[in-house]
């Protein structure tokens, strides 16, 4: 094997494949990228796969030249720290496999590092741009820009640390169009949904309900490999593996590349795929508070802001802020204390609120997090009582669930 590739583009990928594979392993395989290299009429490509037996990475490279098709597995860590270290003037990097070694080539710089037998690497599940994945129960296609905005608004309430696997991912349900991803950890649960447009579901494919639970490692990579947002990521959903196949432009650049255009028979920029966690995910509809009788209309900014200030004075034993919404001047005052530190109070207004006044406590850090994750200008927050969870909206699609706390008087 040997090719040129470009710098930056190489780099790049290497830095993406690194995130897949695991630091620590006892298969010496498992800590390596297999590289690819080959032809396809007339056109270089450089496949490097990834992964750690459960979630799994293959980007294709066309910023290559191929001189001598092959395949070559290497230390996926090794090649990352030499890629990187190479002087950023040189635009090119060779690599060349000779026997069990793998010659890396700068211009003023040498490597040579020990190859790993390509046939001791695990196969890695891939994706036909042509029929998909076989066996799917459902596939179908949604802009890169609509699923980012699925996953960013969901993940960050994916559980962190607990024995009830179902909640350490985030839930994937498709009914018809209809398309939604719901992340709960026990204390707060986050709801987005969408619409599938017409053309969206691959012809042939399973038609009726679908539910998956995804990993949140897979989501984190799905939000580093999205380029053009209004490109098509393909998804397909087995009984045990999830797929995403995003195809548009060169991994580095994210814009179109005219030779891949040319020839759709070549695979997808990018094919991540990961295990599903097992396991019944939680009824969350049964735990959306239908009866509500008290609304606030609050500026995202605003609100995001003034919970900024009053959490600064929170600590372990008091981590909450209280919240009285007032209906007569419609204005909300926050405020929080911690002993031995001091006390806050910050004061804002409403844009509305409808009903008696209220005051209720929630850990600032689960108002933030919320408050980043959406770009609405303005959230409706809706109560019942002090000890009843509150629920934010943003436009239609967004739904997020907050158990108060209790603090001490």
């Amino acid at each position: 094997m040997k090719i040129i590739c470009d710098r930056a583009a190489l780099l790049e990928a290497v830095n993406l494949i690194a995130a897949v594979v695991p630091a620590r392993t006892p298969s010496p395989a498992l800590s390596c990228v297999k590289i690819t290299a080959s032809k396809q009429g007339g056109v270089s490509c450089l496949t490097l796969q990834g992964t750690d037996a459960e979630t799994a990475l293959e980007l294709n490279l066309t910023q290559v030249d191929v001189a001598q098709a092959g395949v070559a597995v290497v230390s996926a860590d090794k090649l990352r720290q030499i890629v990187q270290t190479v002087v950023q003037s040189d635009p090119t990097v060779t690599l060349e496999l000779e026997g069990d070694t793998c010659h890396i080539k700068g211009s003023h710089s040498r490597f040579r590092i020990f190859a790993f037998n390509a046939a001791d690497y695990p196969a890695v599940p891939t994706f036909n741009p042509a029929t998909g994945v076989a066996n799917a129960r459902a596939q179908f296609a949604q802009p890169a820009g609509m699923m980012m905005r699925l996953i960013s608004r969901t993940m960050f309430a994916t559980a962190k640390e607990t024995s009830r696997y179902a909640i350490n991912g985030v839930l994937l349900k498709r009914d018809g169009k209809k398309l939604e991803m719901v992340a709960t950890d026990g204390r707060r649960l986050a709801l987005c949904r969408t619409q599938l447009k017409p053309s969206a579901v691959t012809p042939g494919s399973a038609d009726g309900p679908v539910s998956c639970i995804i990993p949140t490692k897979a989501l984190a990579l799905f939000t580093r490999l999205v380029g053009d947002p209004d490109s098509s990521v393909r998804m397909a959903i087995t009984d045990n593996r999830v797929f995403f196949a995003f195809e548009d432009g060169g991994v580095t650049s994210g814009k179109k590349d005219a030779k891949k255009d040319a020839d759709t028979s070549l695979p997808p920029r990018a094919v991540l795929s990961s295990t599903l966690v097992e396991g019944a995910f939680p009824p969350y509809e049964e735990v959306i508070p239908k009866d509500q009788d008290k609304k606030a209309t609050a500026s995202r900014e605003e609100l995001a802001s003034a919970v900024r200030q009053a959490s600064v004075l929170t600590n372990e034993e008091s981590r909450g802020i209280r919240m009285l919404f007032t209906g007569k001047d419609k204005r909300v005052k926050l405020s929080s204390r911690a002993p031995e530190m001091g006390e806050s109070e910050i004061d804002m207004g409403l844009s509305g609120y409808e009903g008696e006044d209220l005051e209720i406590c929630f850990n600032p850090h689960f108002i933030s997090d919320v408050l980043k994750s959406i770009d609405e200008p303005e959230v409706m927050i809706e109560f019942k009582a002090p000890n009843k969870p509150g629920v934010l909206r943003a436009g239609t699609e967004f739904t997020y669930v907050l158990m108060p706390v209790t603090l001490p008087q």
